[in-house]
């Protein structure tokens, strides 16, 4: 055997955690690649090939020594089987319920993988399932998807279910309230007060009140200081030869949808929506809930992100402390932690990202949508039918006004097709939210304070010079926080996710990021350590 097989050979048995069949396999490749005269090779071109698959050996092992977690589902679908769980797509009785069997047969394709499985699901209407087959992908870099988890989701049954149906009730009737306008509004008054009075509710609070101040927002220090929307979705984006202004394609006021029983039924089948939404004439930047949902709609899923990282790297933000190369004059970042670098990294995470949470999705949690819930408390409330469901929701404010706007306790959406077709939780927008955004905040010094701080005017139409006690205080952080919480609260606001969807899910998008940060971090020769506050308000360093 040559010397650099047998090299290779004994880099891959002190190895940790590789099978024997992998082992074998490797071994034999290497033996091959010994065939040619090894004598004639350079040996700085052995030690390279040695050196780079050992790398790839070191990132193995740290994937493989990740502890394996245990994945626990609420329990919903045991106890409350065919009403508590995802079943849009599939066909529904005239209550809106799923036909058993066509259940059954999606939980046998997801147990079996087979594609055949997968092709027997029945389905309602014309519209496919997303994309089960995700959950069950591999990737080569960062976590894998079965080695994260998120805690069981909120049950219908549980007060903090309630808390969270009631804000979303309460988002869809504030949709067209200007956020500069909370203070002032009355119904982001009622809002706040209905919400403090659940027994549960774990959005951001003064004291022990929810107030105009916090509703509807994040809950890291950022998302509570200074305007509500996040400089990075304000401020003119540096596009290579291009400058992008951030005024947007929104929706006209008053647009709401499914808020009809019938309506309801036929998208819960999977049938295609009869309505079409409707566009302002006028693009504007982000004012309003409305404008949130709009955005996120259409939004490729790392694009905020990008922008933002192109804005810093406009604006000449400073670098995060652990870059190596703030400390060399001789030597800068380019392919490695210069622009090139980060402008790939920021969006590499997001289809990681969006495998990890796909799994969580299909196969672990299962949740049904607000929308879907909200037919059960339709039924409820209407007695038609009787559900398990916590009181506390079934006595807010906000069904009175729902009832009183739309003549049914349905929760309007912003899109005429209702939630998308795949579970709940956790939510894909909060995950690659979490991910890329926790790129950002390595990357970049989190405590340098954003200049020139800016804010909607009411109707959208320019941007203001925010001047709140606050002003200085926007930092890089707690804006990129904010950023991440206005993505994936904007899909809150469309009615299709819940506040535990982005909460949990911008944790898992970190822990994806944070991973594939640590195994980078093995393949470069300039020593340096990224430091970060994660969204929990701990600091760590990579």
């Amino acid at each position: 055997m040559g010397d650099e097989a047998q090299l290779t050979r004994r880099s891959f048995l002190g190895s940790v955690g590789v099978g024997a069949a992998l082992a074998a396999t490797i071994n034999a490749r290497a033996a091959h690649a010994a065939g040619f005269n090894p004598d004639a090779t350079p040996a700085k071109g052995l030690r390279r090939r040695r050196d780079a698959f050992e790398t790839r050996l070191r990132a193995a092992r740290v994937a493989f020594e990740r502890p394996l977690p245990a994945h626990h589902p609420n329990g919903e679908e045991r106890d409350y089987p065919f009403v508590a769980n995802f079943t849009k797509g599939l066909p529904h009785d005239a209550l809106g319920e799923v036909d058993p069997r066509a259940y059954r047969a999606l939980l046998h394709a997801l147990e079996t993988g087979d594609k055949r499985d997968f092709e027997a699901i029945p389905l309602g209407g014309a519209r496919p399932l997303r994309n089960p087959q995700a959950g069950r992908a591999f990737d080569l870099e960062g976590p894998d998807s079965h080695h994260l988890a998120i805690p069981p989701a909120p049950r219908i049954d549980a007060p903090q279910s309630s808390s969270e149906m009631a804000e979303l009730y309460w988002m869809a009737l504030a949709r067209d309230v200007a956020f500069t306008d909370y203070e002032f509004d009355p119904l982001t008054a009622s809002a706040s007060e209905d919400l403090s009075a659940f027994s549960d509710f774990r959005g951001p609070k003064q004291g022990d009140r929810v107030t105009p101040a916090t509703l509807f927002r994040g809950f890291t220090a950022g998302d509570v200081a200074g305007p509500y929307v996040s400089q990075f979705l304000l401020g003119d984006v540096p596009y290579g030869t291009l400058t992008i202004g951030q005024r947007q394609l929104t929706f006209l006021p008053r647009s709401d949808f499914v808020t009809d029983f019938g309506e309801w039924l036929r998208l819960q089948r999977g049938e295609l929506p009869v309505d079409s939404v409707s566009y302002d004439s006028t693009q504007r930047f982000v004012r309003n809930g409305r404008d949130l949902a709009a955005y996120v709609q259409i939004d490729a899923l790392y694009q905020a992100y990008l922008n933002a990282c192109l804005m810093l790297l406009g604006i000449g933000a400073p670098l995060d402390p652990g870059n190596p190369y703030r400390e060399l004059s001789t030597t800068d970042g380019f392919a490695t932690f210069g622009d090139p670098h980060v402008l790939s990294l920021v969006t590499e995470v997001a289809t990681r990202a969006l495998k990890a949470v796909w799994f969580q999705k299909w196969y672990v949690h299962r949740r049904q949508r607000p929308e879907q819930f909200g037919g059960r408390i339709h039924h409820h409330r209407t007695g038609v039918a009787e559900y398990r469901i916590d009181p506390e929701i079934l006595d807010s404010a906000a069904l009175d006004e729902i009832w009183s706007r739309h003549g049914s306790f349905l929760l309007p959406q912003a899109y005429p097709e209702g939630c998308p077709l795949h579970p709940a939780y956790g939510a894909g927008h909060a995950t690659v939210a979490g991910a890329c955004v926790t790129i950002l905040k390595a990357w970049f010094d989190e405590s340098y304070a954003l200049p020139n701080p800016a804010v909607a005017s009411a109707d959208g139409t320019a941007l203001v010079a925010y001047t709140g006690p606050d002003a200085d205080a926007l930092t890089v952080g707690g804006e990129l926080d904010k950023l991440a919480a206005n993505i994936a609260m904007g899909r809150n606001f469309a009615g299709i996710h819940w506040r535990t969807d982005y909460t949990e899910s911008l944790r898992l998008g970190e822990a994806i990021a944070l991973g594939v940060l640590e195994e980078q971090a093995l393949c470069f020769t300039s020593p340096g350590a990224f430091s970060l506050t994660r969204f929990d308000g701990t600091r760590v360093s990579v």
